[in-house]
């Protein structure tokens, strides 16, 4: 395999295989934040591997990680706290990647799983399957994407209207997510007590008990998808030109963008498969990183890494924030993209 050149130029990175086989091309102030805040996503995993009721400190947490260190602190670190942080990561960077998609679809920065209704279509599917059966991670997976493609279906048909148009399709994923809102709501209240509290605990959004039996199979669709959503994101950038634009330069517009909406929905039912819907990453991550990296438009690694940083703060806030208690990592996230939305929306009508 040939060795890539690597080139900076004053305002950009570029990577090119010796063949030529291989072209990639990247701001350089992009590529140094999406370094800078990778970087911050780490030493945070590496605070929630050290820190907690068993303190462990740095150079332990490394002889686990290792396989060096004493069988407790093992276990501690690998088995307990490693699977969580992973976790964190992956699942951010999924929920980051999603948002991305959404915003870039509807070109408006409200067009996220969670406002849309996808991150509930995706907890009915769920849902229901817990109810009913109980379910193992592949069943409650498949509950998960099955309800985030119905909604996704039943959204877009409704929008559909000699093409898709962002706005339209925002409004009417609003009025489903609150139908299905309401239906989880029901569903809640008719099943058992014990049934009832577990699927209200987990549809806070909650990263806690998570375990190397969940986290193996999340990581692998994730990076399945992640891999095919980046095959795609030439095509992305060209549809925020306009229809019209895309097709020019030889883009599908339609089909591009289904594909695009079932990879973004398959990366938010993997979310909600491991923690329940978690609000509000999706929303966010992808309009922090465009402000961090100045982008004209909405960019995948960005907003997968931003998402990355936000999970991990959010889940390590939620663990030391009323320690010995830990709080579902959806209910800081709620918090927090609660005032981001307000600002966003304060920042947009004055737009207007």
């Amino acid at each position: 395999m040939s060795r890539p050149d690597i080139n900076f130029g004053p305002r950009t990175l570029v990577a090119r295989s010796k063949a030529g086989s291989f072209s990639a091309r990247m701001q350089t102030r992009t590529f140094t934040v999406c370094a800078v805040v990778t970087l911050a996503a780490f030493l945070l995993a590496t605070v929630a591997l050290a820190t907690g009721d068993f303190a462990v400190p740095l150079t332990e947490v490394i002889r686990a990680l290792t396989g060096n260190a004493d069988a407790m602190t093992t276990t501690v670190v690998t088995q307990w706290r490693l699977p969580r942080v992973l976790m964190a990561l992956v699942l951010g960077t999924s929920l980051g990647m999603s948002g991305a998609i959404f915003q870039s679809i509807t070109r408006n920065p409200l067009g996220s799983p969670d406002v849309i209704g996808f991150n509930t279509g995706a907890y009915t599917g769920a849902l229901l399957v817990i109810l009913a059966v109980g379910g193992s991670y592949w069943q409650i997976a498949g509950g998960a994407l099955l309800g985030g493609l119905l909604t996704a279906l039943v959204v877009y048909l409704l929008a559909f209207r000699r093409g898709s148009q962002g706005f339209r399709l925002i409004i009417v994923g609003i009025g489903i997510s609150a139908m299905l809102a309401a239906f989880n709501h029901w569903l809640i209240l008719q099943a058992d007590l014990e049934t009832a509290m577990t699927a209200a605990v987990w549809g806070a959004g909650s990263l806690n008990g998570i375990s190397w039996s969940q986290a193996v199979p999340a990581v692998t669709v994730v990076t399945v998808v992640a891999v095919a959503t980046l095959a795609l994101s030439q095509r992305m950038r060209m549809l925020e030109l306009g229809d019209d634009a895309a097709r020019a330069l030889g883009v599908r517009s339609e089909t591009t963008r289904l594909l695009l909406l079932l990879l973004g929905v398959a990366l938010t039912a993997a979310a909600t498969a491991v923690a329940g819907p978690i609000a509000f990453v999706a929303l966010a991550a992808p309009q922090l990183a465009r402000r961090l990296c100045r982008n004209t438009g909405i960019t995948l690694v960005p907003s997968a890494v931003v998402g990355a940083f936000l999970l991990m703060a959010s889940d390590l806030t939620a663990q030391r924030l009323f320690a010995p208690i830990q709080l579902p990592v959806g209910v800081v996230t709620v918090s927090i993209g609660g005032i981001y939305l307000i600002w966003l929306l304060a920042r947009e009508a004055r737009k207007s």
